[in-house]
Order: structure tokens, then sequence, then C-alpha cells
């Protein structure tokens, strides 16, 4: 499955739910959008305070997928080719150095 088969199953679920209607209490603006992928992101963290590892990988795996659904509502509704993001940054991290003192 590739990155636009993603996206696409997750506007058809958002748009099922009327996510994208003005009228929504969850209008899915930018602003919404990156707020709930940081709150998202910010749960994971809540599977290895105190430990080094998840009790539950299934539970991660959840969140985890939370995360990148709102990546990718998130990318959608910017206009962004997420692909074409990550390949641009990649080649600028191969040409960076870290760790260097």
């Amino acid at each position: 499955m590739e990155i636009r088969d993603l996206t696409q199953a997750m506007q058809a679920f958002v748009t099922s739910k009327g996510w994208y209607e003005a009228s929504s209490k969850r209008q899915q603006t930018p602003r919404n959008l990156a707020i709930s992928l940081s709150l998202e992101a910010a749960e994971i963290l809540e599977h290895f305070q105190w430990r080094e590892g998840p009790i539950n990988q299934d539970e991660l795996a959840g969140e985890l997928a939370d995360v990148t659904l709102y990546l990718l509502q998130l990318a959608a509704v910017t206009g962004i080719d997420l692909e074409q993001a990550v390949m641009n940054k990649l080649k600028i991290n191969a040409t960076r150095e870290w760790d260097t003192e």
C-alpha cells in the first residue's frame, strides 16, 4: 500500500463522518489537525514512561496509526505531497553531519 492509498482511505473515512463540513464540531482545519497530531504523538510517550518499552504492542500500534492518520490528513489539507517532502528532506539530511565536535 502506498501513501496515496492510505490518504484516500483516511479521506473517505473523514468524509463519511462529515468532519470536512464547515458545521462539524470536528472541523478538519490545519490548526486542529496539527493540535491533534501533537496530542496523539504525546500519547506514544505514555507507552514508554517509566519503562523501556510498551506493555501492550497493539495499543502502541494504534497510537502510531493515529499519528500517521493525522499526518496524512494534515499534508492533504495543506496541499503537501508528503512523499516528495520526505524525499527532499532525506536529500537535505544526507548532506548534514551530526555528532561532530
